[in-house]
């Protein structure tokens, strides 16, 4: 039986993990910084969206955090220890709490286009920050349990070297944290678009409100899918692998990379706040680096006018 601590990191894979980091982290930290200050002190009246966006941006901006500290972890093989078990918990809570508010944010865009009527009972802000509190908690336990997985063994390296899978709550975070809510997000999706290409436009500004809706709709749905979908698939393989073969080391770096494949959309959330959100484009083009984004983005409308096009937020992670 092979044993994964004589399976050394894939120094290709180390050099793909640089070259995708870097950047996502730069760029990553400048957007979600500006994503938080015009969220949080820039809008006035306190909606579902409002909660939604503050919340991921959070999650996103704690986990971009990590990602410096993951290179450092792979680049000098650093064992498992205190300090590799504060930043994986980090990371490890904040993913799924992403893909948890991603989930929240269909649920409430759904609820708001297909039961215009019904949203204005069961639809608050308070109720918002309730759901994403209540998603929080989940993700703090699911993290506390993975963490007291970890086996120790010489030779593991921090980021890298996974705790045993043969255990019950191995497979919380493929099924609960990403194949529910992708089966969610693609109830929602497909709904939403499909009430949207029915809706009769009185005038050509509505008829593109309603195309540029369905568009956002759809790509933030594919960019969920491509982003997390090759890790899942990859985490419940070597699953299936160590049950049947008894080891999963051959995954281990194809794991890693997929990992790194999902820890893009931290960055790519804070572009499509600006693409979709009026009152953050608004606010953003105060700072010097937008200035240029505007001239690009004129045709983005006002997405949270219930009475035309219902309350739209970005569906990604």
């Amino acid at each position: 039986m092979a044993n994964c601590s004589e399976i050394k990191m894939d120094k290709n894979v180390v050099t793909f993990e640089y070259i995708l980091y870097s950047p996502v982290t730069l760029f990553g930290v400048i957007f979600n910084t500006v994503a938080l200050w015009v969220f949080c002190l820039k809008l006035g009246k306190w909606t579902e969206t409002r909660v939604y966006m503050i919340s991921l941006v959070l999650a996103d901006y704690t986990l971009l955090l990590t990602l410096p500290f993951i290179m450092f972890f792979h680049y000098h093989e650093w064992p498992i220890d205190a300090f590799c078990f504060a930043v994986f918990g980090i990371s490890c809570m904040n993913m799924p709490m992403s893909m948890g508010v991603i989930t929240l944010i269909a649920l409430d865009r759904y609820i708001a286009i297909k039961h215009p009527l019904k949203a204005k009972v069961i639809r608050s802000p308070r109720k918002a920050a309730l759901f994403c509190l209540f998603v929080g908690l989940c993700c703090l336990v699911y993290m506390i349990t993975r963490i007291q997985s970890f086996k120790i063994k010489e030779g593991n390296v921090c980021f890298y070297s996974h705790s045993d899978p043969n255990v019950p709550h191995a497979l919380i975070k493929p099924i609960v944290f990403f194949f529910m809510p992708l089966l969610i997000l693609l109830y929602c999706s497909i709904q939403v678009i499909r009430c949207l290409r029915k809706k009769r436009n009185a005038s050509p500004h509505e008829e593109k409100l309603t195309q540029k809706t369905i568009w956002v709709v759809s790509v933030n749905l594919v960019t969920f899918i491509i982003c997390f979908l090759p890790f899942h698939v990859s985490f419940l393989l070597s699953y299936v692998m160590k049950a049947v073969r008894g080891t999963e080391c051959e995954l281990q770096n194809v794991m890693h990379t997929t990992s790194c494949i999902a820890n893009l959309n931290c960055c790519l959330d804070a572009v499509c706040y600006y693409m979709v959100t009026k009152e953050f484009q608004e606010a953003a083009t105060l700072l010097p680096p937008f200035n240029i984004m505007q001239s690009r983005c004129k045709l983005t409308q006002d997405l949270q006018l219930q009475s035309k096009a219902p309350e739209m937020a970005p569906l990604q992670s």
